[in-house]
């Protein structure tokens, strides 16, 4: 039985990976590593928490001594890396938490993993350590087509039929990093290190770099879940300067295969973008979003319009992101299933339809029952 370690599991991703490979691959044993800091929610899980090759596991990444000995009680395989702080307004405000987790954090991993396969007879065979990041550390593309044209950007993929694209420019594995908030600098610094481990000492690494996820259990702090929380109860809805920033959206179990098909067949020392093929200007995605929950719960189709609010722009605000997941396509066979209008649908009926869930979240109820259902275990 292999034993991967997914950190972050209890996250918006992570958890969306762990069901993915807890269901997928009953002869792993999965092992969920989460902090439960804000960002966790066990409730995330709660549908296989029963599941015999599901273990959850309470520790903090930048605890060296602790991963260490986990890696030799359970015998780790392998580790699908994805805890991490990630939003960008909370790094500018506080941007020693996000050196701290998104650096040291994957530095200590890095060590403890090292340590423990050098250890074994067979060294690093049959091991694999996966660093998912961000499209932000490539920086900013510019935006030469600002009213958005059609393909083609790759003639060969269906899906671009439906990518707009707002300039000639996307970022491709080898774009020269240029990041430009702490958040995407911080995350840049620990993909150098985890290149440095495998050209330093041959650990099996593979990176990839991912354009914006939505879909179900995202924090509500993000752009989508939190403007279908504030339409749905009519509050403002806060669109930094004008809403023109450009972004490459991908919904969020299209993401989780992508990951279960590089873990399992990427090439070694490899980076593979992984996109939407999807470009939306914010104020186009708010106006999706409030038809979409207007219409849902039978209100007048964009009667809330008028809860759009234009706020001082966030500061080093890139201008436009958009992934080039060619590469990965062309390697491995992948290309997302949904398109954004039917996942964006397909997003704004679970939110409404798990109302208790997003409560729970925003109240802050959550971490105090799961606290006390992890404590009582």
């Amino acid at each position: 039985m292999k034993t991967i370690v997914i950190t972050g599991g209890a996250g918006f991703i992570g958890s969306h990976v762990v069901r993915l490979f807890v269901n997928k691959y009953p002869e792993y044993h999965i092992i969920n590593l989460d902090k439960l800091t804000y960002a966790g929610n066990l409730a995330n899980l709660k549908d296989i928490e029963d599941k015999p090759n599901y273990e959850f596991v309470k520790m903090d990444i930048c605890d060296f001594d602790a991963f260490y000995k986990l890696m030799q009680e359970k015998h780790v395989d392998g580790i699908i890396h994805l805890a991490a702080e990630s939003h960008v307004d909370r790094s500018i405000k506080d941007p020693f938490t996000f050196a701290k987790t998104n650096v040291m954090g994957t530095l200590s991993l890095l060590q403890a993993a090292k340590l423990y396969w050098e250890s074994l007879p067979e060294k690093y065979e049959g091991k694999r350590f996966y660093h998912i990041s961000t499209d932000e550390v490539y920086g900013a593309l510019e935006m030469t087509h600002p009213d958005g044209i059609k393909p083609p950007f790759s003639t060969t993929a269906s899906s671009t039929e439906h990518h707009l694209a707002y300039g000639e420019e996307f970022f491709v594995e080898t774009t020269k990093y240029n990041p430009h908030s702490p958040y995407s600098a911080a995350k840049a610094a620990s993909d150098h290190f985890v290149r440095a481990y495998h050209d330093t000492y041959g650990m099996p690494v593979v990176v990839t770099n991912c354009s914006n996820n939505y879909g179900p259990y995202q924090f509500p702090e993000k752009l989508i879940p939190l403007f279908i929380n504030n339409i749905r109860h009519r509050k403002p809805l806060p669109v930094y300067g004008k809403g023109e920033n450009v972004r490459d959206w991908l919904y969020v179990e299209d993401h989780a295969r992508a990951i279960d098909l590089i873990f399992h067949e990427g090439k070694t020392a490899e980076t593979y973008n992984i996109g939407g093929f999807n470009e939306w200007k914010n104020i186009d995605i708010i106006k999706v979003l409030i038809r979409t929950v207007d219409r849902l719960l039978g209100r007048e189709e964009g009667e809330d319009m008028g809860l759009i609010t234009f706020v001082t722009d966030r500061a080093g605000h890139d201008m436009r992101y958009a992934i080039d997941s060619s590469k990965l396509q062309k390697e491995l066979g992948w290309e997302p299933s949904l398109q954004f209008e039917e996942g964006i649908e397909k997003t704004v009926r679970w939110y409404l339809d798990h109302q208790d869930w997003l409560d729970d979240v925003t109240s802050g109820d959550y971490q105090k029952y799961y606290e006390q259902m992890y404590q009582n275990r």
